[in-house]
């Protein structure tokens, strides 16, 4: 986990002389044998060639005809990754206030998730990250198409639509459930008489007559009777595919 960090934070590049894309080694700025800690401040990332010739040498030694280089260096070696900063102090304010709440609460970290993954040997992929966050032993992989969930909202309280200049042009009706159904409502639908035979699945658009539109995966069918329509999924402001 410190080694990934040490990747993003230094740029996946040698802290010394640059190089890149090469073998990069885990490199204490101040040695241990001078008093060094392991602390991510005191540490840094290097190819083998620069943490062969700095050995246990002061910093100050090694770069003394470099002295962009080292102020560079002591200076990035003090900052934080800011984004990582953020969403730790986010992270642990959370987790103070779940662990108050008496329930048993354990956290993972992103060096631990994709250690998981590599070890599992899986592709890099928001749903399996996912699925391996924490202490994974093994993963027993059913599916290659996840279910995607997509927060929507409730719509939009106006109740009145307009034209791009501003003016009036329709208005909602304060109704929103017709013939049972309501807009956004996922339902199936099998069409046995009419222009519009066979079956279909998707998002219902209700309408006060019960002739609904349907927005299914192929695009968007219009005129379905509500007589032919099975609940499946009620709205609930979240879009599935």
């Amino acid at each position: 986990e410190v080694r990934e960090y040490l990747l993003e934070k230094w740029g996946r590049t040698c802290a010394y002389c640059g190089a890149k894309p090469v073998p990069l080694e885990v490199e204490h700025i101040q040695p241990r044998s001078k008093g060094g800690s392991d602390r991510v401040s005191n540490l840094t990332i290097a190819c083998h060639s620069c943490n062969q010739a700095k050995g246990n040498g002061d910093i100050r030694d090694f770069l003394s005809g470099q002295p962009d280089v080292l102020s560079r260096l002591l200076r990035q070696a003090k900052s934080p990754l800011n984004d990582a900063a953020a969403v730790n102090s986010t992270r642990w304010a959370l987790f103070k206030a779940l662990k108050a709440t008496g329930l048993r609460v354990t956290t993972g970290t992103a060096g631990q998730t994709k250690f998981n993954r590599l070890r599992l040997n899986l592709p890099k992929a928001h749903w399996l990250d996912a699925a391996c966050v924490g202490d994974v032993e093994s993963l027993d992989i059913v599916t290659s198409k996840p279910l995607l969930i997509l927060a929507k909202g409730h719509g939009t309280r106006r109740m009145c639509g307009t034209n791009k200049y501003g003016f009036p042009t329709r208005h909602r009706s304060r109704k929103q459930i017709h013939k049972g159904f309501q807009t956004g409502d996922i339902v199936t639908a099998t069409v046995t008489a009419g222009k519009k035979i066979g079956s279909y699945v998707g998002r219902v658009l209700c309408r006060a007559s019960g002739s609904f539109d349907m927005t299914t995966a192929s695009g968007r069918v219009t005129g379905i009777n509500h007589k032919y329509c099975q609940p499946i999924h009620r709205k609930d402001g979240y879009a599935y595919a």
